[in-house]
């Protein structure tokens, strides 16, 4: 049993981790634009089915298979932002919140109708190297997920401090008006944090594809745990985002091994429920200040 807990202590780390990486795709766009994705779960999802297409179907090498699909995400995501996003705002609808889902929902319906339904398994010669790690086997796929979770996350934090692109969505999320008095291009801003957002769930499809069967259903469910875990962890904090989908995945990953897969949905958004009506603003959000 120790053995079982600690091996699904390893996997919830790596799902987790792209939990995390997933949801701070919603924590750009929300920080920059008050606005998110909900065709990020698909993102996700495209990430994978392109992967393995140029990999597995057109014998593409595998960094370049990784390259065209994460470019091609933070173009879906851009297109995203200008057809499902910006019209709405721009006449201060909230339409977006339907608009997003339902250009996700349509992405999904096309990737069945070309790709198929049955779901497939996405080789990676990471998968096939093993090593102890306190007596237990682990693969270097599962040590190398959280691992580039955690320099993804502090890559990004390093970029909004240090870069000019960076201290630009800064900016704009602190203050849109005198963000365009300073000269900045805040719709371009906004564009590039979508895009951001798209290539952040196309790193966690990838990753995760070899674990999980690629399918064009895959990414739903996931997309709707990582904006779980950006509620829990607050929409407004990058840390906090990624501790609670570590701590999302390590939750399940328990469940799972202690009581079996039917209870795992039911206990871990449960849980989360009741830690939302501890603390509405997240584990680690601030409560919104109002001036009057």
């Amino acid at each position: 049993m120790l053995e079982q807990i600690g091996l699904a202590i390893i996997s919830g780390l790596g799902v987790g981790s792209m939990y995390g990486l997933t949801a701070l795709g919603y924590h750009v766009t929300y920080r920059v634009s008050k606005t998110v994705n909900f065709a990020q779960g698909t993102c996700l999802m495209l990430a994978a089915v392109l992967g393995f297409t140029f990999q597995v179907t057109w014998h593409c090498p595998a960094l370049l298979s990784v390259l065209f699909s994460l470019v091609l995400c933070g173009f879906w995501s851009l297109l995203v932002e200008r057809v499902a996003v910006r019209p709405f705002v721009k006449v201060n609808s909230d339409a977006w919140l339907m608009s997003t889902l339902a250009l996700g929902l349509v992405l999904e319906n096309g990737v069945l109708f070309v790709f198929g339904k049955d779901p497939r398994g996405m080789p990676s010669a990471w998968q096939e190297i093993y090593f102890v790690l306190m007596g237990l086997r682990v693969s270097a796929l599962q040590a190398l997920i959280p691992l580039v979770g955690i320099l993804i996350a502090v890559g990004l934090g390093w970029t909004l401090k240090k870069t000019k692109y960076g201290k630009s969505l800064l900016a704009v999320s602190l203050n849109l008006d005198a963000s365009k008095i300073m000269g900045i291009n805040s719709q371009r801003v906004i564009a590039m944090s979508y895009a951001l957002s798209g290539v952040l769930a196309g790193v966690a499809g990838l990753m995760i594809a070899p674990i999980y069967t690629v399918s064009a259903g895959m990414g739903t469910l996931f997309g709707i745990k990582a904006f779980a875990v950006a509620i829990l962890g607050g929409l407004d904090s990058a840390v906090g985002v990624m501790v609670a989908g570590v701590l999302m995945g390590l939750l399940e990953a328990l469940i799972i091994t202690v009581f079996g897969s039917t209870y795992a949905q039911m206990f871990s958004f449960g849980i989360t429920i009741v830690a939302l009506c501890i603390r509405p603003n997240g584990l680690f959000g601030r409560v919104a200040i109002k001036k009057i």
